[in-house]
């Protein structure tokens, strides 16, 4: 690492007390880049000074630019999380997680038409209708142009009225009644003004209100003997209702709660919270992290951060996975909010699929910064978190071993990248070392040969030269345990697991040192696990296929005398079949790597018996 001052931090850092407080990280134009709490300050400190090497990319960056720090004692640990909240908020270090969201201001349209749509906007501008709010969510707005339009039946078709009046049939929507059919021309511009009118009361007052309205005016056309209005104003009434039936689908028994999980790629992560309020979904909230360490630890800061400057703490909030320290946090949640709080971790249950929902937004919202799918970072996300890994693994490479007796031993490598098959990098690995039918033996060999590859061309960061994230072994724990030792003599930190098969060769489990990992409940692992272990294993088996059956045809050239495996193996790969080596003539039987004309003759005339006297001239000509 290229900061000379490293020697003064660590010794700096080795006189702070055993106490709990806030340390301020400086770069050299004295400039806060950083600022986190410990426990114990001499301990958290001193390990951003140890080991450097070790680091992930973001500490290593900020203790790269590190020039001197400053700390603060506080009475506890709660404390230094309140502080260090405070003072993040106040300066916005560079290396801190910082909470943007992207999200501005939006409304409700009532757009400035004879017969006016309701829609969405992101901006409010003058002389294009009436607008309502500003919302600080944009789902909520959606949500409720939805619902104004389902409730009252309005048009959220393309066409131009009154200019597509009687143009055309009416679509769909009239036809399960979700549209009044406005393109039919037969409602009239005060009528439609009515229905308008009770739109905009229904969005600004609710559904209770508007119900009540509807049933006096219900009531008074039916006074009236004007039966046909009160009929579409009981229609309208009944659709409100049914509206209020099908939101229960987003509802859940807990009243108030905040649902938040994380979705991960290599250098990001996203942050998707769900609230809950009276146990109805009413908002949604994402924050793109742009660069984190680990999960834990992201998930914990993430948290502080979010909570201390929200105005809205709800009495539980259920989270996807670990934080460093639940207890502080759950008191931290509680002092903001001036009340209990809880904080949740489900396993299972309702509030574990509420985080799933969650966590599958999330991934949606990453694939869009990325080429990924969001089915497919949800599923890398799953292996990485069941596998014990701090970031999801992009790069996988799988290996298996094909053996039909010791003479005949191959190898083969798939890579998945990303989730999907990277079929440029598979590779085919022929056994020469192993004696006898000795798996292990073989894949020892196979994974020296393939890192050996890498050591030569690491420079290059591609191929061979490319380190995978995660190494897949079709296999258990032997295998595992004979590679984990020959990743150790090389001074590589790469994870090795294995995957098992059960009696019926079906994927059963992934195996690490000492033990199993069931995947059989994780459909989305379970899927891709067995997927690459299927495709390891045909691309081995198709491996040892052709080189058997080219060492079969190459056996039988082998008995045509001046033909060795070295020119039977020239004449299979000059002709790649025995059909096209028997109609061969002689010169061109010569032109294969290695032969000679007696040698081209011997085989002509191998396959000629009847002709033999033809070769001469062949051979002549």
């Amino acid at each position: 690492m290229n900061n000379p001052r490293l020697d003064f931090l660590r010794e700096k850092a080795h006189k702070l007390p055993l106490l709990p407080g806030v340390y301020i990280m400086k770069d050299k134009t004295g400039k806060i880049i950083y600022i986190g709490k410990a426990k114990a300050l001499k301990n958290r400190v001193s390990s951003y000074f140890r080991s450097v090497e070790k680091h992930q990319e973001k500490v290593y960056r900020m203790v790269e630019n590190a020039y001197d720090f400053d700390f603060i004692v506080t009475d506890s640990e709660y404390e230094a999380l309140v502080l260090e909240c405070s003072l993040i908020k106040q300066n916005n270090p560079k290396y801190n997680i910082l909470l943007k969201d992207g999200k501005g201001y939006s409304y409700i349209r009532i757009s400035n038409e004879k017969f006016p749509r309701i829609t969405a906007a992101r901006q409010r501008r003058d002389g294009e209708g009436i607008f309502l709010g500003p919302y600080t969510s944009n789902y909520v707005v959606k949500e409720s142009v939805a619902e104004v339009n389902t409730a009252f039946m309005l048009p959220t078709c393309h066409r131009r009225f009154p200019a597509e009046f009687g143009k055309g049939r009416p679509c769909l929507n009239y036809f399960i009644k979700n549209c009044i059919g406005l393109c039919r021309g037969k409602i009239s511009e005060e009528e439609y003004a009515e229905l308008i009118g009770q739109a905009t009361d229904f969005l600004k007052t609710g559904s209770k209100q508007s119900v009540e309205k509807l049933t006096a005016l219900m009531e008074q056309a039916a006074e009236n003997l004007q039966f046909e209005k009160a009929a579409r104003y009981r229609d309208r009434i009944r659709a409100i209702e049914k509206l209020g039936e099908r939101q229960k689908v987003v509802m859940n028994r807990v009243e108030e709660q905040d649902v938040i999980a994380f979705a991960t790629s290599q250098t990001m992560a996203m942050a998707v919270i769900i609230k809950y309020r009276g146990g109805k979904l009413v908002d949604t909230d994402d924050y793109l992290i742009k660069e984190y360490d680990d999960l834990v630890s992201a998930r914990s800061e993430f948290l502080t951060r979010y909570y201390y400057q929200s105005d809205s703490i709800p009495k539980q909030v259920t989270i996807d996975g670990e934080v460093e320290d639940a207890a502080l946090l759950e008191a931290f949640l509680s002092g903001q909010a001036g009340r209990k709080v809880r904080a949740v971790f489900p396993q299972k249950g309702e509030q574990w699929r509420l985080c799933e929902m969650a966590r599958n937004n999330a991934a949606e919202k990453l694939s869009h910064l990325t080429v990924r799918t969001g089915r497919e970072i949800a599923t890398l996300d799953e292996l990485g978190k069941l596998l014990g890994m701090p970031h999801p693994p992009s790069y996988i490479e799988a290996y298996d071993i094909s053996n039909m007796g010791s003479d005949s031993i191959v190898g083969a490598m798939v890579v998945f990248e990303n989730g999907a098959p990277l079929k440029s990098a598979y590779k085919k690995f022929s056994i020469k070392t192993t004696n006898g039918q000795d798996d292990y033996a073989a894949m020892h060999e196979m994974l020296s040969r393939r890192f050996q590859r890498y050591f030569e061309d690491k420079d290059s960061g591609e191929g061979f030269g490319r380190l995978p994230d995660l190494i897949l072994l079709d296999g258990g724990k032997g295998h595992v345990g004979v590679i984990l030792p020959l990743l150790e003599q090389l001074h590589l930190q790469v994870p090795v697991f294995g995957m098992v098969k059960d009696d019926r060769h079906r994927t059963r489990a992934i195996a690490k040192d000492g033990g199993e990992i069931a995947i059989a409940s994780h459909k989305s692992t379970f899927a891709l696990i067995t997927r690459i272990q299927d495709e390891v294993h045909r691309f081995a088996i198709g491996y040892h296929r052709a080189k058997h059956k080219n060492k079969t045809f190459s056996s039988a050239l082998t008995g045509i005398p001046g033909i060795g495996e070295k020119r039977a193996k020239a004449l299979m790969q000059h002709f790649r079949t025995i059909g096209a080596i028997k109609q061969a003539d002689v010169s061109e039987l010569a032109q294969a790597e290695g032969m000679s004309v007696p040698a081209a003759e011997a085989v002509w005339r191998h396959y000629h018996p009847e002709t033999e006297s033809g070769a001469q001239k062949n051979a002549e000509t």
